[in-house]
């Protein structure tokens, strides 16, 4: 299946739109394609559909087994950066014995040119892995990581004089790069931050994050939970902005009743401890013990909790009515989606900090039509509000779950009202050609800050 067919008369491009100039943005992600960061193939994909010109940075090459179609549209050049071996229990020394030789000429190239800068950088890479240090005498060595590959970066930006601005996806390792490459270059920088990057101290340590959120010339984040943690942690409040990554409501869009003589339980996510699968077991186990007939379909990548929850399912003899499948691309799941009776997504937040901001699964179901469960956690009660777009139940308490499940599997009234105004409210709230034109006119104002002002 193709790429979803945006309608260039809905996307309202900017009256001077970059694609008409020679400025483009270069876009850092720590790994392009990737299967669960959907949202920000769409993302890019919508941007170029709207006029701007991109240019990609992968950290890492990813070898996953499928692609979404989106991808296949994306016309923006893609550079992956040269591979670095683990810095885990490596001695520092022989670590650059080993890798600077991979990164030394793009490093040659900009110290030749913004020989200042470079110095200046460097020096601040080697004080940040100090400052920072994991105890009196261990230094963070990442940081001297993350300069190699940042110089790999403004070599190649120094090289195009189109590209005007730098954005980084995620607040931690690929911002520290993204804001690296900015100072090497002169450029501006902005990122997005999601959720564990914001929450998990480790990823930030100390004041790092409030040093890039004051270096940054704008901060997007996924929720307005993350925007008022990032505002209260931020030199100027103003430099965040909510942009919800929104969904395309044309393409996961209702496609009738669904008529099945078993209904579908059926919930989305990669395999880890945050997305709450063993309460979704656990309600199963209920829901089988009272008697209900249904099936339970659990599609993701493999992760940290998939052979616990394989080994659950096996002890509550429930192999007979739990499903687990591997991640697939968009334009399958959303043929999952229209099978399924109800979408079940009962997060939770980890002791670390480790948490979801808004599933895009979760919009994604009530976009086409699927009545909803899922936890109060985050960003999730900006989605849904309790018993009018879905239900919420309290983490880690799968008998609770398990009577919000069954009162949807046995409420044809109540299905029908969850169904109706959550496809409501992903229409109003989070259609992505609304979202994503926020963030566009954020990169016009770096790109063409006078035409913007007048």
């Amino acid at each position: 299946m193709n790429a979803p067919v945006v309608p260039l008369s809905r996307l309202q491009p900017a009256a001077a739109p970059a694609s008409r100039d020679s400025a483009c943005i270069a876009y850092v992600m720590k790994g392009f394609p990737r299967l669960s960061e959907t949202f920000i193939a769409n993302e890019i994909y919508l941007l170029e559909q709207m006029g701007l010109r991109l240019r990609l940075f992968s950290i890492k090459r990813e070898d996953e087994p499928k692609v979404h179609p989106v991808v296949r549209a994306i016309r923006a050049p893609l550079h992956y950066l040269p591979k670095a071996t683990s810095l885990s229990g490596a001695n520092l020394g022989s670590w650059l014995v080993c890798n600077f030789p991979t990164f030394a000429a793009a490093h040659l190239r900009v110290a030749g040119r913004r020989p200042l800068r470079y110095l200046s950088v460097l020096a601040s890479a080697v004080a940040m892995s100090w400052r920072y240090r994991r105890g009196p005498m261990k230094l963070r060595k990442v940081f001297i990581k993350e300069f190699l590959q940042a110089g790999h970066i403004a070599a190649q930006v120094i090289n195009d004089p189109s590209v005007a601005h730098l954005h980084g996806h995620f607040c931690h390792g690929v911002a520290t790069i993204t804001w690296f490459a900015s100072r090497l270059t002169g450029l501006p920088f902005s990122f997005t931050a999601h959720a564990k990057d914001i929450y998990q101290a480790d990823l930030n340590p100390g004041d790092l994050l409030e040093r890039k959120l004051g270096a940054a010339a704008f901060v997007a984040t996924c929720t307005a939970a993350n925007a008022e943690v990032l505002k209260s942690r931020s030199p100027d409040a103003h430099v965040v902005h909510t942009i919800y990554h929104g969904l395309d409501t044309e393409y996961f869009a209702p496609v009738g009743e669904r008529r099945r003589d078993m209904p579908i339980i059926l919930s989305v996510g990669r395999f880890v401890e945050k997305k709450g699968f063993e309460y979704l077991v656990d309600a199963c186990h209920i829901l089988k013990q009272a008697g209900l007939r249904f099936g339970c379909v659990i599609v993701g990548e493999q992760g940290s909790a998939y052979d616990g929850i394989r080994e659950q399912i096996e002890r509550l003899d429930l192999g007979d009515c739990i499903r687990l499948r591997s991640a697939v691309t968009q334009d399958h799941l959303r043929e999952i989606y229209r099978q399924a009776r109800i979408f079940a997504l009962p997060c939770q937040v980890m002791e670390d900090g480790d948490r979801d901001g808004i599933p895009n699964v979760l919009a994604e179901a009530m976009a086409m039509g699927l009545p909803v469960v899922s936890t109060p956690i985050s960003g999730i009660p900006e989605l849904i509000d309790d018993g009018e777009h879905g239900l919420l139940v309290p983490s880690r308490d799968p008998a609770a779950l398990a009577d919000a499940l069954r009162r949807i599997l046995t409420d044809s009234a109540l299905h029908l009202r969850l169904s109706a105004n959550g496809r409501a409210r992903i229409c109003a709230r989070f259609d992505s050609r609304r979202t994503t034109l926020a963030l566009r006119d954020l990169f016009m104002r770096q790109l063409q800050p006078e035409e913007i002002a007048a």
